[in-house]
């Protein structure tokens, strides 16, 4: 199955949000990060709609055709991207109540994050009505061709085990996980491009 794959722009940063939103309220970690069910697909699409403008700005944002899949990447090669702008104020913002959990996720992944230069996946969402069609696929091989083609390594935190599994099956391999304060575990993974 061919996918088309379109490199989405700052006009679409709501979009791709609300989508990863819409994708990862179901996961486990989302239920400690917004207790309230009422509350939190609207809090993580305000908190995505700040990372994925600054992907937009810092990093490379795709999308399938049809907008039912998307990936989020950040480039770390050489000196660090700066921070979001007003990062503190836009995550109280977006997050209220629960601010100081989104920020604890922020360290956590943190201080588990590799330092060589690498691609890093922060996000691959697919909407719900739409996952196991192969769009995800199409996105990571997508990416991974220019990785391979580059000689770069790829990094990203799987949140499941079913995510994990399948990024297992794309080269990556996950090291101990790491796991928020009510023990949903993240597992970090590396993949070497091919060849290497």
């Amino acid at each position: 199955m061919s996918v088309g794959i379109d490199r989405l722009g700052p006009d679409d940063a709501a979009l791709v949000a609300g989508l990863i939103a819409e994708a990862f309220v179901a996961l486990e970690v989302t239920s400690w990060l917004v207790p309230d069910p009422s509350k939190r697909e609207a809090v993580l699409a305000g908190d995505f709609e700040i990372l994925v403008e600054h992907a937009m700005r810092h990093g490379l944002v795709h999308a399938t055709a049809d907008r039912a899949a998307v990936a989020v990447w950040f480039p770390l090669v050489g000196e660090p991207l700066p921070p979001p702008g007003d990062y503190d104020a836009r995550l109280a913002a977006a997050c209220g109540e629960w601010t100081d959990r989104f920020q604890h996720l922020d360290e956590l992944f943190e201080a588990n994050h590799p330092h060589e230069d690498h691609h890093h996946m922060a996000f691959l969402a697919t909407r719900p009505g739409r996952q196991g069609q192969g769009l995800g696929t199409a996105l990571i091989e997508h990416h991974h061709a220019w990785l391979d083609a580059n000689a770069m390594p790829g990094y990203l935190e799987a949140s499941s085990p079913r995510s994990r599994d399948l990024y297992a099956r794309h080269g990556y391999r996950a090291g101990e996980p790491f796991r928020v304060p009510d023990g949903t575990p993240f597992w970090p993974m590396w993949r070497q491009p091919a060849g290497r």
